[in-house]
């Protein structure tokens, strides 16, 4: 039988973990695979484009355990009623490639791409920082917010976005959490100041949402929003005077911010950083940009993590996925010996 965490139970999983925890402990196992990365089959993930928006999937192997997330993202789809981004993962036994774990990932990569920002942030951003601007409101803002203060002890928080309301919503559900939030009047002013930017719009266009005219010296931040070929966030000159960490280049070069550079701009892999392979920051005045646009790696992560956390819990369920005849190899006999017998 296949282990499954439906929507339901992964909602009341994280529910009773708490977000900030749930966020903290994907991050453990998003660091501790980024130190086994030589160690990973890789790809870029597998991409369906069309007008409405892009499905795409993300597979990654280890030596035990190979995983895949389904993944789309439709910009348009919030005002048909429907969110922008949906998923679901499993996890397969390499040793007999039976799928052993199943799970809605629609709130998972919300909790690990949160995660991921916050390896990131804590490897990359002063240690002093305090206040973080969010450019962008959606789905992503609250979780961004809390792996900012798992990472880096920030409460102040700055929100800007052109749909006020999603602004309001994010200001009502920090606010409870014990944040400090400020609904910006521009993106400018909800960038003045700020330790950490964390762009994460979902306009599928070459937008410029951070020009390099506001960002000063020493700030992080966290571009997750570009993240298929035609998206960017950031004002190009940004990267040019900024240090450039990336997740996998093959595809940040298809999909990130980088997308717009020279093929072979330079860029440092996050996993150099954490095995010290390679510097980060250099200097507290040294602008650092995360170009994050989602890997399989931390998938994997993020589905081990919860199958840990959930097994022998109320919040795991068994499916019936994988056909198991008595014999091996007489598949066709599961289907004969239900048959009604001859009259």
């Amino acid at each position: 039988m296949t282990e499954f965490v439906g929507v339901r139970d992964m909602a009341r999983w994280i529910a009773e973990t708490g977000v900030e925890n749930a966020i903290d402990g994907i991050a453990r196992y998003v660091e501790q695979d980024f130190r086994q990365w030589q160690a990973l089959d890789k790809t870029p993930r597998v991409a369906s484009h069309t007008s409405f928006g892009v499905i795409e999937l993300m597979p990654v192997s280890d030596s035990r355990t190979y995983a895949f997330k389904y993944v789309n993202g439709h910009p348009s789809n919030p005002a048909r009623g429907f969110q922008t981004v949906t998923a679901f993962g499993a996890l397969a036994d390499v040793s007999n490639g039976y799928p052993i774990f199943l799970a809605e990932m629609t709130l998972l990569t919300a909790l690990r791409t949160a995660a991921t920002s916050a390896v990131a942030a804590a490897a990359l951003a002063r240690p002093d920082c305090r206040r973080l601007a969010l450019i962008g409101a959606g789905s992503q803002a609250e979780f961004q917010a809390l792996a900012m203060r798992g990472a880096l002890g920030i409460e102040h928080v700055a929100v800007w976005d052109i749909d006020q309301a999603a602004s309001a919503k994010v200001q009502r559900n920090l606010e409870p959490l014990g944040f400090t939030v400020t609904i910006a009047s521009s993106g400018q002013e909800a960038v003045r100041g700020a330790d950490v930017v964390t762009t994460c719009t979902a306009d599928k266009a070459l937008a410029t949402v951070l020009p390099a005219a506001w960002v000063e010296p020493g700030m992080h931040i966290n571009a997750i929003g570009g993240d298929c070929p035609g998206k960017t966030e950031l004002d190009p000159a940004i990267l040019r005077d900024a240090g450039v960490f990336v997740e996998f280049t093959p595809q940040t070069r298809i999909e990130g911010e980088i997308q717009v550079m020279e093929p072979d701009f330079p860029v440092t892999e996050l996993w150099e950083v954490i095995t010290g392979r390679r510097a980060g920051r250099t200097s507290a005045d040294q602008v650092t940009v995360f170009d994050s646009v989602g890997f399989a790696a931390e998938d994997l992560s993020a589905l081990r993590y919860v199958r840990d956390a959930v097994r022998g819990t109320p919040w795991v369920d068994h499916i019936d996925l994988v056909a198991e005849p008595d014999d091996p190899k007489d598949l066709f006999g599961m289907v004969t010996a239900l048959s009604p017998l001859p009259a």
